[in-house]
């Protein structure tokens, strides 16, 4: 029973599903009709809107146009109007505002370069013919209000505002300014020149620089890098030339040095030195800045500019440097030449900062061929001062054996090279002798004492006393050590040349006594007295007279008195210059002199006692023995005092 209904309820449900599918299949078929239909229509719809959609697309693309268009039309006419405005005031000129000037001129450029990245733009050539004919003539405006800035404020500068702006140890009426030579140049002088502050000069008015400086650069963006650089070049070597003409520079050679008198000459140099400093660290390093600051982020070549502008001046300057190194050498020159010299030295950082460069390597080459020169010449110098010391042949005699005019130029000339030392140092290289190190300074040095020591032994013998022969020695000789002594040249010397001059001093004395004054002593020794033949010559002395002839003590006592007196009257016109010399020759005359007079007298004149002399039994003793040991030592404090014939006796 139960498979049978199972059987009949499958057999309904298969039947139920069936009828689903059929009604599905119809369903399905009927909905492809259906949606067969709808695309038929819609391709229909499609077909029919076509030519609308076209027709929008067209109205869209041509609305994006017209608004491109606007908007071009909008900035060409705006870039017209600008165009008007700068025209406008270039036609004005730039006289009178020239900031609004060159604002028209970057006006009218910024119109080129619209209107040359667009040039789809129908008649955009004629525009631009008619901005490019307008900026051409802005240009040349510009240029005249360059030049006419130039010339209105590039003026010669006045000395009296250039020494203003010197350190005041070398301002004109300082009381240190003066010629360095005469007075010596202490080492902390030449460091206060090193250290000393220089006030910048105004060239041109601070507040003409950035109008410069913009006109410059409209100019070399124009193109008119030649014609800008003339402008400036014509204007500032002008103005530049004429502030040192009117400070005293002047252009002078060889043969014009050649012809001057030595005081004129050494004036010009002093000058000239002055003249460098000033030209150097106000007027050129002054030119420098205003270079920079005009032609600053141009591209111009601001270097060669500058060099154009300062080429003449500085040839100037260095024509007379060179004119001297190149003139006739003589032994004066010799300090200017070290002057000249050391300057060039002081300045060469400078020279080297301000004219930097392949533009300005003429002049930093020129200057140090200069100082080159000079220290050449100034060496050569040197070497012929030695040269003419040695051989120095004038006649002139010094009567009374004083120090002789030549000893006191040597030594006072040598003294003033030692305020040199340091400039000296680095002309003259250093030299080994053996195992020791002098500097070449110190050799020449000694090589000069000796040559004055030749010359002066040579001069010696133009004497013809001896004794005056030997004083003039120790005279000069002692003038060389004590002046070299107390100066830095002993330091150089040293001590040994010191003591050996000093020995050679005393040498000298010691032969000045020995042959002055050994006659003398001779006539008060008993030695050759001639024997008497009778008792009477026996006297208070007793045996110690026996066999004395009155007779040779008298001769004696009158050749001694013919002597000094002649001694006296020649010694007395002789000069030992130096106090503590003279002082020191006197008493060592006197101890050797009158304690032998003393003890002849005590011993054969008057004696103050009841005792009868020898030479008081004559009819006249005075007549023998004229000068007591008082009268002596008197009379001899006015040797060496260097009086004439004529004059009276203290």
């Amino acid at each position: 029973m139960a498979v049978p209904q199972a059987i009949d309820t499958l057999v309904r449900r298969a039947s139920l599903l069936r009828e689903s599918l059929q009604k599905s299949q119809s369903n399905t078929e009927s909905m492809v009709t259906i949606l067969g239909s709808f695309d038929h229509r819609l391709s229909a719809l499609e077909a029919a809107m076509r030519p609308t959609q076209v027709k929008t697309h067209a109205i869209r693309m041509a609305h994006e146009n017209i608004d491109k268009t606007l908007k071009t039309t909008e900035v060409i006419l705006t870039q017209f109007d600008l165009s008007r405005q700068a025209e406008a005031t270039i036609l004005r000129g730039p006289h009178e505002d020239l900031e609004g000037y060159l604002e028209a001129v970057d006006m009218l450029k910024c119109t080129v370069q619209h209107f040359s990245s667009n040039k789809s733009f129908k008649g955009s050539d004629g525009v631009m013919n008619h901005i490019n004919s307008l900026l051409a003539k802005a240009i040349l405006k510009l240029e005249e209000e360059f030049k006419q800035l130039l010339a209105t404020y590039s003026k010669p500068i006045e000395p009296d505002r250039l020494f203003d702006c010197l350190p005041k140890s070398l301002q004109p009426h300082s009381e240190t300014s003066g010629h360095q030579a005469d007075c010596g140049k202490p080492e902390h002088q030449a460091r206060s020149l090193e250290t000393a502050v220089y006030k910048t000069p105004t060239l041109i008015p601070p507040r003409v620089l950035p109008l410069l400086h913009d006109l410059a650069n409209q100019l070399v963006q124009a193109g008119h890098q030649q014609q800008c650089s003339k402008i400036y070049r014509d204007a500032r070597a002008s103005t530049l030339e004429s502030s040192l003409r009117k400070l005293g520079v002047e252009k002078l050679n060889k043969d014009d040095v050649q012809k001057m008198q030595w005081e004129a000459l050494e004036t010009k140099i002093q000058n000239w030195i002055h003249y460098m400093r000033i030209a150097v660290k106000l007027l050129f390093a002054g030119e420098r800045k205003i270079c920079d600051q005009v032609f600053d982020g141009t591209t111009l070549n601001k270097d060669q500019c500058f060099a154009e502008v300062t080429a003449n001046s500085v040839a100037v300057l260095l024509s007379f440097g060179d004119a001297v190194a190149k003139s006739k050498r003589s032994p004066e020159k010799l300090f200017v030449l070290l002057d000249m010299y050391e300057v060039l030295h002081e300045l060469h950082g400078e020279i080297e900062t301000i004219f930097e460069g392949k533009a300005c390597i003429e002049m930093r080459e020129s200057t140090l061929s200069l100082a080159k020169r000079l220290a050449q010449t100034a060496e050569e110098t040197f070497g012929d001062f030695e040269e003419a010391v040695e051989k120095d042949a004038t006649k002139t005699t010094v009567l009374d054996g004083t120090v002789h005019p030549l000893t006191s130029y040597v030594i006072n000339y040598v003294k003033f090279l030692f305020d040199y030392q340091s400039t000296l140092k680095q002309l003259f290289q250093e030299c080994v002798t053996g195992d020791k190190t002098e500097s070449q300074l110190a050799i020449v040095t000694m090589r000069i004492m000796q040559a004055l020591q030749s010359n002066l032994d040579n001069k010696s013998k133009q004497y013809k006393d001896p004794a005056l022969t030997y004083l003039f020695l120790m005279n000069n000789i002692h003038y060389m050590v004590r002046s070299l002594s107390r100066s830095e040249a002993k330091d150089i010397l040293g001590d040994d040349w010191v003591q050996r001059h000093r020995r050679i001093v005393q040498q000298n004395a010691n032969q000045y006594k020995r042959v002055a004054w050994a006659k003398i002593l001779q006539t008060l020794s008993i030695q050759g007295l001639t024997p008497s033949g009778s008792s009477s010559a026996l006297g208070s002395e007793g045996a110690s007279n026996s066999g004395v002839s009155r007779a040779s003590i008298k001769e004696r006592f009158k050749s001694f008195n013919v002597q000094f007196e002649e001694l006296h009257q020649r010694q007395s016109q002789w000069t030992v210059p130096d106090q503590e010399l003279r002082e020191y020759l006197r008493l060592a005359i006197a101890e050797v002199l009158l304690p032998a007079y003393r003890s002849y007298i005590k011993r054969f004149g008057f004696a103050f006692s009841s005792v009868r002399p020898l030479v008081e039994n004559g009819k006249n003793p005075l007549k023998y023995i004229r000068y007591t040991p008082e009268d002596l030592e008197r009379m001899l404090s006015e040797f060496f005092e260097g009086k004439s014939m004529g004059e009276p006796k203290r």
